[in-house]
């Protein structure tokens, strides 16, 4: 008899659990679903993910405060709706994580628009254009892509360039070492090994690029090379429930490209306005 009301309390037990997970799994589900604009406004805050080693889009000075065209423009969209922007800093490889856990409620950091990425985030209208470009020293004498052949290759983790490498193997993956890269938490690590010699050339952003470039003192030492990787995007992400998140962004940068504010950050980053035209 005792035996049975054990068994009893055991099966009654597993059955409360379950459907205790089953609730978690349904309100987490839910919660994915919902539109988060509203509960932003109420808490007048909303929280950006970023990878805070990008340069010249997203990065620490030595101050240590955060600066760059990313983080200027977010604090100009969001200051014409009253909310204050809260940045924090990510595993990159990890941002649609993050993001459908309510970690973060936006990926803005030089975040390229990708088949891949369309597929989990919604995406606002484009703000910037990037070309993926592989970076190596004058020194070693790699001219062309196929000079790769046989050498180590550095890649971010989850960057758009480890995307484009792996969608068109043919361009540039069939030549390096074991048709494998070498992956990095940050690009910042990645020149590191470049400049020892570690690895051979580096898949890279164009804006971080050149930015990173010319503010080094060997500026001269290296070179790049632009081998046909399909030109990208820069936009915002968020979750896919988030239509109201993405209209109030469109709308805000077509304020700000019209009244110049987008040109005036183009121009304190780049030298120049590259921002795309916001219709």
């Amino acid at each position: 008899m005792n035996g049975m009301r054990k068994w009893l309390k055991v099966l009654l037990v597993s059955c409360f659990l379950l459907i205790g997970l089953g609730g978690l799994t349904s309100c987490g589900r839910q919660q994915l679903k919902q539109d988060s604009w509203s509960t932003i406004k109420q808490r007048n805050k909303v929280i950006i993910g970023l990878d805070d080693s990008f340069v010249p889009m997203g990065f620490r000075a030595k101050s240590g405060q955060l600066q760059g065209f990313d983080i200027d423009l977010a604090r100009a969209v969001f200051k014409q709706y009253g909310i204050k922007v809260d940045f924090q800093t990510i595993d990159w490889s990890m941002n649609a994580t993050e993001l459908n856990n309510h970690t973060i409620d936006l990926i803005w950091n030089g975040y390229s628009v990708t088949p891949e990425r369309q597929k989990v985030v919604r995406f606002s209208k484009p703000y910037l254009q990037n070309d993926q470009i592989l970076v190596t020293l004058k020194k070693n004498h790699i001219n062309k892509f196929s000079d790769m052949q046989g050498k180590e290759l550095g890649v971010q983790a989850g960057s758009s360039g480890y995307s484009a490498l792996e969608s068109e193997p043919k361009l540039l993956k069939q030549y390096i070492h074991k048709q494998t890269p070498v992956l990095y938490d940050t690009f910042n690590e990645a020149f590191i090994d470049l400049n020892a010699g570690r690895i051979k050339g580096l898949l890279i952003d164009k804006v971080y690029a050149n930015y990173y470039i010319a503010h080094q003192a060997n500026r001269n030492d290296y070179q790049t090379e632009d081998g046909g990787f399909a030109p990208e995007s820069f936009a915002v992400g968020m979750r896919k429930s988030d239509k109201t998140m993405q209209r109030k962004i469109n709308q805000a940068f077509k304020k700000l490209y019209r009244d110049g504010t987008m040109a005036k950050i183009s121009d304190k980053w780049f030298g120049e306005n590259d921002a795309m035209k916001q219709d």
